[in-house]
C-alpha cells in the first residue's frame, strides 16, 4: 500500500510541478510519471525497511 501511495502522491505532485512551471499536458503527463516513479521507488524501500524491522 505504501508503494501505491507513493506513486499517487508523486503522480499529483508531478502534475501540481508542471502547472507551477507553465508546462504544457505532455509536460504534465511526463512530470506525473517520472515523479510517480520515483515515490514508488522511495516506497518500496521504506515498505522493505519496515518488514525487515517487523520480521526480524
Amino acid at each position: 500500500m505504501i508503494i501505491l501511495a507513493g506513486a499517487v502522491i508523486g503522480a499529483l505532485w508531478g502534475v501540481y510541478l508542471a502547472k507551477k512551471r507553465g508546462g504544457s499536458r505532455l509536460d504534465m503527463a511526463q512530470y506525473a510519471a517520472g515523479s510517480g516513479i520515483a515515490f514508488a521507488l522511495a516506497g518500496l524501500i521504506v515498505t522493505i525497511i519496515i518488514h525487515r524491522i517487523i520480521v526480524g
